[in-house]
């Protein structure tokens, strides 16, 4: 069964709403948009150069599928990020929307039905590892189904105070092992969590 991995940006007090711009997602009168850009380097970069290494697909909310869709088409050949357009437009994208007419990116397919089981089937076909980006609502949804198998988080030295956050109440309780830790230069904790099982307790009398 192939694995589902989500890479998500997280201040320290777990708010994920628009990290890359003040247009994001400016709900709920969040006016902080963008708090991720000035912790940008070549370790950010790096990072995501390790995800799309390997053969994978995407798995997208509709709001940050809508982001990607309008600017990884059109990087022109000469730009810096050219690279990562080449690997994420050729790929199958799995987008959980109400619009599934809309989708004018390249091999994109609506997820149909209750989003979970639609999930649970995909892990269960061949194929590569399912990749998830931002997507917050999305993957609300799928931590409270304990359908997520790696968390890949970038940890940013801001607190926002408020906005939308990626755990909720109703995330199911899971063990998960540190697979990696770093820095970057500017502070950003990057780390990588894998799946564990079952939360263990004990006492310490």
């Amino acid at each position: 069964m192939r694995k589902h991995i989500v890479s998500m940006f997280l201040s320290l007090d777990g708010v994920t709403q628009s990290p890359g711009a003040p247009t994001e997602d400016p709900s709920g009168d969040f006016r902080l948009g963008g708090w991720t850009v000035p912790y940008a380097d070549e370790s950010s970069g790096q990072n995501v150069r390790e995800l799309l290494a390997r053969p994978f697909e995407l798995l997208l909310g509709r709001c940050t599928y809508d982001i990607f869709a309008s600017y990884w088409p059109h990087v022109p050949a000469d730009s810096r990020s050219r690279g990562f357009a080449d690997k994420l437009n050729p790929v199958a994208k799995h987008v959980a929307t109400h619009r599934p007419d809309t989708l004018g990116w390249h091999n994109s397919h609506a997820l149909k039905g209750d989003l979970a089981e639609a999930v649970r089937a995909l892990k269960h076909q061949d194929g590569a590892d399912l990749l998830t980006f931002g997507s917050g609502d999305m993957v609300r949804q799928l931590l409270a189904a304990g359908l997520v198998d790696e968390l890949r988080l970038l940890i940013y030295p801001v607190m926002l105070g408020h906005g939308k956050r990626m755990f909720g109440d109703d995330a199911l309780a899971s063990a998960f092992t540190l697979a990696h830790a770093a820095s970057t230069p500017r502070g950003v904790l990057t780390t990588r969590y894998t799946r564990n099982g079952e939360v263990r307790t004990g006492t310490f009398e």
